[in-house]
């Protein structure tokens, strides 16, 4: 018996990495996941990769920078019926780094903040209609926003939103039953970091209580926990996973 039998959980940014791992411990759960993801090949392909396991998954395409398109993927899910819960993974992360404040450019800035935060907010809205009292959303932040990480400062901010989103989602949504929490993994190992400078992940790896490196399935666990029943007295919170490299 899974911690989730039964549910239908939507989990964004799931072609790959993070929101891949995600789909399929939660699907090994006994979830039903809505994949979602605007790569829509790598959705496809990583789609009917889980099928042929046994898992049960729902592949849709999404673009986070549109509205139009964020409102046409749930009018599909719901066709299909009710959620239990929302996994808001997607971000743009790749690239947007390298650079110090003074040297930013405000048309990446804009773009991180419009995929990153308010892609975000426009998915959780478009999800509530469909979600089933008592249902549990989670938001991916990041533990930069708790340490401050340098040249890498849009996306630091709109991770830092995202926590700050998490807690009104919260108050907003408590009289449903509706749990929202966050999460705050560290450098994590998957197709997305690999453009990050090798010192960048030896300062995470070497400065981590539990020293190395961490990798999706090191997440996972957090995110089915806080999808489950077992973590049904518990909103507005941030969760840090990221071996002890942030207390907080």
């Amino acid at each position: 018996m899974g911690l989730l039998d039964g549910k239908r959980i939507v989990v964004t940014g799931a072609a790959r990495g993070l929101g891949l791992q995600f789909a399929q411990d939660l699907a090994a759960q006994g979830a039903r996941v809505v994949m979602c993801d605007i790569l829509a090949q790598a959705l496809a392909h990583s789609a009917e990769h889980l099928a042929a396991e046994g898992y049960a998954v729902e592949p849709q395409c999404i673009d986070l920078a549109s509205e139009a398109s964020i409102n046409t993927a749930f009018s599909a899910i719901g066709e299909r019926g009710k959620i239990d819960g929302l996994v808001n993974n997607a971000a743009l992360a790749t690239g947007v780094g390298g650079k110090d404040m003074m040297e930013y450019d405000p048309e990446l800035w804009d773009k991180v903040m419009q995929v990153n935060v308010k892609g975000t907010w426009l998915v959780t809205r478009a999800a509530v209609g469909l979600l089933n009292d008592g249902g549990s959303i989670v938001n991916v932040a990041s533990d930069t926003a708790l340490w401050g990480a340098p040249r890498l400062m849009a996306y630091v901010a709109s991770k830092g939103a995202i926590i700050a989103m998490t807690r009104s989602m919260a108050r907003e949504l408590g009289a449903r039953r509706i749990r929202v929490n966050a999460i705050a993994p560290g450098l994590t190992r998957v197709e997305a970091t690999e453009y990050v400078p090798a010192e960048r992940h030896q300062l995470y790896e070497n400065g981590r209580a539990l020293a190395g490196a961490q990798h999706p399935e090191d997440v996972s666990g957090s995110v089915i926990w806080l999808l489950s029943s077992l973590s049904g007295f518990i909103t507005g919170q941030l969760l840090p996973v990221n071996g002890g490299f942030v207390f907080n």
